[in-house]
């Protein structure tokens, strides 16, 4: 099982972002525990400097704007 973190304020990015994560890792097969983070503290104390940041597994593997759909199956398959 993968752990994601979606970190953001909760805006419509964020939640798109959330989603995108949710329905790759469902067409892919991969159990994923999915975690949103909106504290600004957790976002600031992750790196994340541009929301939505997104991390696998405890490595952020994006910030800022919504990501790439190849890029997130990616993510998940590594």
């Amino acid at each position: 099982m993968k752990t994601v973190k979606v970190y953001g304020p909760g805006c419509k990015r964020c939640e798109t972002v959330a989603i995108m994560v949710r329905d790759t890792a469902a067409k892919l097969d991969i159990e994923i525990e999915l975690e949103k983070v909106s504290d600004a503290k957790s976002i600031a104390m992750a790196g994340v400097m541009s929301t939505p940041g997104l991390a696998i597994d405890g490595k952020l593997v994006h910030a800022g704007g919504l990501p790439r759909e190849d890029a997130v199956e990616q993510w998940l398959k590594d």
